[in-house]
């Protein structure tokens, strides 16, 4: 297995401090429903403004979320390619675990 670059280390360490507030995975959730303006997002968690853009502006550092001015309104969007590199990431380190449980179970098997 190649290792990661060092950019692409930092994009995963972003992804996954994105995703580790449940406030943020829940926005994930909701935009995965549909996009909403950012004020109806914060409606709908009973929080300002101002914290939502906090947790918007994480999600789009992280390449999960998109957001764009329309009008008077800003609009905000899952973006999927970032749920696309977490996938990624992880089934990498699944094919790893796999090929090692693979060997473990091979030298068992002629232990016996």
């Amino acid at each position: 297995m190649a290792r990661p670059e060092r950019g692409a280390l930092e994009d995963i360490d972003r992804l996954f401090h994105a995703l580790g507030d449940p406030t943020r995975r829940r926005m994930i959730e909701l935009l995965g429903e549909r996009p909403f303006s950012v004020s109806a997002v914060a409606d709908r968690f009973g929080v300002t403004l101002t914290a939502i853009s906090q947790h918007l502006r994480l999600l789009e550092e992280a390449g999960l979320v998109r957001t764009e001015k329309l009008g008077r309104t800003r609009s905000c969007q899952l973006e999927p390619g970032g749920l696309a590199q977490v996938q990624a990431w992880l089934l990498d380190r699944r094919s790893t675990w796999e090929r090692r449980l693979d060997d473990l179970a091979r030298i068992l098997d002629e232990e016996s």
